[in-house]
């Protein structure tokens, strides 16, 4: 099977997609009204899409093809105030975070629909302990080469942009001791991780080609890498970020990634190389860990700093980019978090550590997202 080709996009475009939790509002309980909520959302005119998503606890929302962030922060709005209007209707409540404080992933439903039945089927128990949520970033590319050298650039902010949306410090009625325990469960499935290091689009076809060979995957849907391309799209898409818990700072966030992004087409400041990946896996674990307080060494010096740190040293050279782009008032927003410490995580425990019961955390969740308070 022949690889797709790589679609026009015009540079630096973006589109959002979150993946959000459905919960009972008389227990605060992950509740399987997908169903019910997209035949709803079905008579509504809002931007983007609404869709199922692996199980019925959880639907995925994304915005059509934006510019900037501003038109990125319209449109989520547009999509939470639908969302909330036919939430409300069904009584039932819409979150975000990466993780369900509580669930019993052993009440799960698969969603009906073939291809969610066929994860079922290969990955066993997995497909329904992947009940996470997730923001998943796509920025257009001029061309297939500039999405590898962007797909491999952006690799070294990985651990920032987790510690930046981690929001998952609970699993199963427990603290993990994460910042975000949600990618523990992404990185279960085979084909997760890293990208390969190819850096030209005739050298990517030729790896998808073999991988196609030996049956072990049809498309690129297949690949749950950590940042992937798509080519029918004509953009790479960033997959590591927990679901925020406002649709605020998802726009944030996606502004960082644009404005990364922007920097990197422009200035090509990093010469690739396959030693880069040598501590990938370590700094992403750190970021998952412990988030801001987490460890970062830097793929070329071995310099070992925070990942506030290295956080707040990428705004520093992005700075005029965003600007141009329009959404530094958003970064600065979020590099004020960084320099305070506080991130969807920290809000998250604090609550809990403070005596708040796991139901009435996820009951704050949904008041924080349906209700749009600030980041």
């Amino acid at each position: 099977m022949s690889l797709e080709a790589f679609a026009p996009s015009r540079a630096l475009s973006m589109g959002v997609e979150l993946e959000l939790q459905l919960v009972g509002t008389h227990d605060y309980d992950l509740v399987a009204s997908a169903e019910d909520l997209l035949r709803m959302m079905a008579r509504s005119e809002v931007p983007g899409d609404v869709k199922p998503e692996m199980t019925c606890s959880m639907i995925e929302v994304s915005t059509d093809v934006c510019n900037d962030h501003a038109a990125i922060l319209e449109q989520l709005e547009a999509l939470r105030g639908a969302l909330t209007d036919a939430a409300r209707k069904l009584n039932i409540g819409i979150c975000g975070g990466g993780t369900h404080g509580f669930q019993d992933w052993t009440e799960r439903r698969i969603f009906d629909q073939p291809r969610f039945h066929y994860l079922s089927d290969l990955y066993g128990y997995l497909a329904k302990q992947f009940t996470v949520f997730g923001q998943h970033v796509h920025i257009g590319c001029p061309g297939p080469d500039v999405a590898l050298y962007l797909l491999h650039g952006l690799s070294r902010y990985i651990p920032h942009l987790i510690a930046l949306s981690a929001s998952s410090p609970y699993v199963q009625g427990k603290d993990t001791g994460f910042q975000s325990a949600r990618l523990n469960s992404v990185f279960a499935f085979p084909l997760s991780g890293r990208a390969p290091f190819v850096e030209t689009w005739r050298d990517f076809e030729s790896y998808f080609s073999k991988m196609s060979d030996t049956g072990v995957v049809n498309s690129m849907k297949d690949f749950y890498w950590d940042i992937r391309p798509k080519p029918e799209y004509g953009t790479i898409e960033v997959r590591v970020m927990d679901t925020p818990l406002t649709v605020r700072r998802a726009a944030a966030i996606a502004a960082y990634i644009q404005a990364l992004a922007r920097y990197l087409m422009i200035e090509r400041p990093i010469r690739l190389a396959e030693d880069d990946y040598l501590v990938y896996t370590f700094n992403r674990f750190q970021a998952c860990r412990f988030g801001y307080a987490g460890v970062y060494v830097h793929p070329e010096t071995h310099e070992h700093r925070s990942v506030a740190d290295e956080i707040e040293a990428s705004f520093a050279l992005i700075e005029q980019h965003a600007i141009e782009l329009g959404s530094d008032g958003a970064l600065a927003e979020l590099l004020q978090d960084v320099r305070s410490g506080r991130n969807d995580a920290a809000w998250l425990r604090d609550r809990h550590t403070g005596g708040m019961p796991l139901p009435e955390l996820v009951m704050a969740q949904c008041t924080r997202w349906m209700g749009g308070e600030a980041v």
